[in-house]
């Protein structure tokens, strides 16, 4: 098992650096900002910083869920941590089962040597959570110095992967057992379908035993296609899920700590995700995309430098200012946005 695990982390990482796995559409474009034409702040003097849960981050972004469990993976790694750990901003691994079931690939995720001060999460997949008792899981995440454990919704990537999982009865009880047990905060993430209220609402009574949840949603890249060019049929499937910017203003809403992730493709789109509500802005394909091109501080300073050029242009000298501005939603996302609240009620 672990030999196709290894393979499959490979395949991951080549598809989405090489095919077009996007979403079709990405629903931040339906979002503008109301511009501010009589600006009081300087641009050398807008604080960026921002809390990730118990940690302080210069810059309000994470580096996602990426990799980990094949050999490439920690010369990956231990690049985007360092560049995470130089600007301030979080970072979080790929899925811990591979050194879960082989400890030899623990070094494929330990990057805390080069990371020093960033909150760093840990991750598994919630299917995982029948096959591994919560001390196996707590002590992977101690091996590699993880600040929290991301448990990661794929209920829909596992459905089109040719070798996924299809246990699912018993989900809610079982993440909530890990999170009683462990000694880590934990985040709900999904990967790509997006975690909307009414996911947050049914873990309501336990919640402060959840720490944050990290929307991923729809809008970047689809992993049912992903797994497509694997040897799965995602079909109509390719576009299913919840849209971020929405997924964002309802979670949000509730007061828990948000990471807008799903389709946020630089600083701009990052401001607007600060906009609806959310405490830090989160990415994967850009940043792996950028580490085969030679390009990661470049990316990185182009997030900051569009992140600050907002803030400018709506009169935001920081990040809760950021947080007060006004945009405007039109098309299909206020479409959604609409039908969606008459769901609600």
């Amino acid at each position: 098992m672990s030999k196709l695990i290894r393979s499959r982390k490979g395949e991951h990482i080549d598809i989405c650096v090489n095919e077009d796995v996007n979403y079709s559409y990405n629903f931040f474009d339906d979002i503008e900002f109301v511009h501010d034409a009589l600006t009081d702040v300087n641009y050398d003097d807008i604080d960026t910083s921002t809390t990730f849960i118990k940690h302080h981050l210069k810059h309000p972004f994470m580096i996602t869920a990426m990799t980990g469990g094949y050999p490439e993976a920690k010369t990956i790694n231990k690049r985007l941590a360092a560049l995470c750990e130089k600007y301030g901003i979080a970072f979080g691994l790929g899925s811990q089962r591979a050194m879960i079931e082989n400890k030899g690939l623990t070094e494929t995720y330990y990057v805390r040597d080069v990371a020093k001060t960033i909150p760093i999460v840990g991750n598994i997949g919630a299917a995982q959570l029948f096959q591994y008792d919560s001390t196996k899981i707590n002590d992977a995440l101690k091996s590699v110095d993880a600040d929290y454990l991301a448990i990661h919704l794929n209920t829909l990537q596992e459905l089109v992967q040719p070798e996924g999982d299809r246990r699912f009865a018993g989900l809610k009880e079982k993440i909530e057992s890990v999170c009683r047990e462990i000694e880590y905060p934990v985040i709900l993430k999904e990967t790509g379908a997006g975690i909307d209220r009414s996911v947050v609402k049914r873990f309501a009574g336990w919640r402060p035993l959840i720490a944050g949840v990290d929307i991923a949603g729809r809008g970047g890249t689809s992993w049912s296609k992903v797994e497509e060019y694997r040897g799965g049929i995602a079909g109509p499937f390719g576009e299913w899920g919840n849209p971020t910017p929405a997924c964002v203003m309802e979670v949000a809403n509730t007061g828990i700590f948000t990471i807008a992730s799903g389709g946020v493709r630089h600083g701009l789109d990052a401001a607007k995700a600060f906009a609806l509500g959310a405490d830090v802005a989160g990415a994967a394909r850009p940043f792996i995309s950028a580490y085969f091109k030679g390009k990661l501080d470049e990316e990185i300073e182009l997030w900051i430098t569009y992140l600050k050029r907002a803030m400018v242009l709506t009169n935001s000298g920081n990040m809760r200012e950021l947080g007060r501005t006004n945009v405007i939603i039109t098309g299909r996302l206020a479409d959604y946005i609409k039908a969606k609240s008459m769901i609600n009620g």
